[in-house]
């Protein structure tokens, strides 16, 4: 509380030079003056952008409150395209997240309701409470997942293998001009306000041409948000994801030297199958 009383404005701890905000920055720093009604003017540019869900319905963000008692939040996003929003970090980034990829936010929810409605049918009508490998895959994405596109296949072969001199030092130079790392897990976003070495996202990687990396931001990132949307089906499996420990990436963390590097606890090496 301030010295009035008052809450503080959760809005106010974000950082917005922080470079894993960036592609955010545009449009989200302004949500952030306290004279701005951000839920309003999320819905704007929702509106101006014809965003919509999978049944063909306007995307909506609606307070928490009309969450109908005993209806999944998945399920009425995917029922009514309005999206229960609540005061906090949160739900605040999980709204930037659907303004910058909207494709792959309807195609999560799409993937979402089915599988609540196929358990339902299954269940008579009672949701199960195991949620499965799919909901727990797109869980994953939905929270914690980091966009990784490169044109250089060698990148990810070496990321999968915890090749992190490889990913990290030795193509230090050049990691940003043919790679780069959106963000797209909101519970990342909120873990990232406090930042600190462990974060840990699951990767989903893009292979892309060079030629992608001359083009505008924003097409960029329209290119990757129908990608990836289209990449998203029913056989999606925590397996799919690779770890990526976000503190690593050039540039986002402050004395990144070997020893930085050479951390177990963070940069640890893959598991040996038997």
């Amino acid at each position: 509380m301030t010295s009035d009383g008052v809450p503080p404005d959760f809005r106010l701890c974000i950082d917005w030079r922080q470079p894993w905000l960036a592609p955010l920055r545009g449009r989200g720093e302004p949500l952030c003056d306290a004279q701005c009604d951000w839920r309003a003017r999320i819905n704007e540019h929702a509106r101006q952008a014809g965003m919509r869900n999978h049944r063909d319905q306007p995307i909506c963000f609606v307070r928490q409150s009309e969450l109908p008692a005993g209806l999944g939040y998945e399920a009425y996003i995917g029922a009514t395209g309005r999206v229960p929003t609540r005061e906090n970090l949160h739900d605040f980034f999980n709204a930037q997240v659907w303004l910058a990829f909207p494709r792959i936010k309807a195609r999560l929810n799409a993937l979402q309701a089915a599988d609540i409605a196929r358990q339902d049918a299954e269940s008579g009508g009672v949701t199960a409470a195991h949620r499965g490998q799919l909901r727990d895959a797109l869980t994953i994405f939905d929270e914690s997942s980091a966009l990784m596109v490169s044109s250089d296949s060698r990148l990810f072969d070496a990321l999968r293998a915890h090749d992190w001199t490889t990913v990290f030092v030795d193509r230090r130079e050049g990691f940003n001009r043919d790679c780069e790392v959106f963000l797209f897990g909101h519970a990342l976003m909120e873990k990232l306000v406090a930042p600190y070495k462990g974060i840990t996202a699951h990767a989903w990687l893009v292979q892309v041409d060079a030629a992608y990396f001359a083009w505008p931001e924003s097409e960029r990132m329209a290119h990757v948000d129908q990608i990836i949307a289209g990449q998203l089906t029913s056989g999606l499996r925590n397996a799919d994801y690779t770890p990526l420990p976000l503190m690593g990436i050039p540039g986002w963390s402050a004395d990144q030297d070997a020893a930085f590097y050479a951390d177990p606890s963070v940069f640890r090496a893959r598991r040996r199958r038997l």
